[in-house]
């Protein structure tokens, strides 16, 4: 469905970000792309929507293909209207409008169908807390609402691929188990492919079918969910366990050199 081909890509002509990155994301799948602050993860979901090029970024080298057709040097507009919406790191809102005025706000789309109504109360099936506060300023809402509110305004066009940014950043321990309840849920009822960008491994991998390990511009470890939870590398550099299943903490996780395949 979706095809990346060994991208790089560079910022002010000069910086190079990502060195040869390739994926892929099937049907109904959803992968999960994990690695540290600066590892490129947003940058990746920035080339697949073509929003790089507002940020002096581009697709220097390789391709990015959504169904065939190739999208790395298409504008941010047409990849919306093909099906991917990306939501972005940070919730993203207009802080003066009503949580429904947000909802409608990707409503324009020639990719909606059906009724307006009828996709508010689709998006009020999966987020029942939204239908309560439809009329609350959205800037007043806890963090956790508003990132409910970002996901359901990117749903409101049905789209094929979602492409999620850091979802429970800053968020409680029981607004991201629930956020990840529902972005299962949406995978699993509406059939919508995910790209999930994540630095909290446990959870992302509990819901992913595919994930990627991204260091330095640079995939360096790919697997299925069980074999990426399975690895010892991961369960010491990002579940923080030793090969004993004991828990570390980061401090002392931190400072271990990483085995030479994942920076060959």
């Amino acid at each position: 469905m979706l095809i990346i081909n060994n991208i790089e890509v560079m910022y002010s002509e000069v910086i190079l970000v990502l060195k040869g990155v390739s994926l892929e994301l099937k049907k109904h799948q959803i992968v999960v792309l994990l690695g540290a602050n600066g590892a490129g993860k947003t940058t990746t979901l920035k080339a697949i929507s073509g929003l790089l090029r507002t940020e002096t970024g581009k697709v220097s080298s390789g391709t990015i293909e959504f169904e065939g057709y190739r999208i790395d040097a298409k504008d941010p507009e047409e990849i919306v209207r093909r099906g991917i919406v990306q939501v972005f790191e940070g919730r993203r809102l207009f802080e003066h409008l009503t949580v429904e005025e947000n909802l409608k706000v990707g409503t324009k789309s020639s990719l909606r169908r059906g009724s307006l109504k009828t996709d508010l109360e689709r998006i009020y099936q999966y987020f029942p807390r939204l239908k309560n506060l439809r009329q609350q300023t959205s800037g007043y809402l806890s963090g956790g609402e508003q990132q409910m509110m970002v996901i359901g305004s990117g749903m409101m066009i049905h789209p094929k691929v979602l492409l999620l940014d850091e979802p429970s950043l800053g968020l409680s321990p029981l607004f991201v188990n629930m956020i990840f309840d529902i972005i299962k849920q949406i995978n699993d009822q509406e059939g919508t492919s995910i790209i999930l960008v994540e630095q909290n491994a446990n959870i992302s991998l509990e819901i992913a079918d595919y994930g990627y390990i991204l260091e330095n511009g640079k995939i360096v470890l790919d697997g299925t969910a069980e074999e990426v939870k399975g690895n010892e590398d991961i369960k010491e550099f990002y579940l923080g366990l030793s090969a004993l299943g004991e828990r570390k903490s980061y401090r002392d996780v931190k400072h271990y050199r990483r085995r030479k395949r994942w920076v060959g």
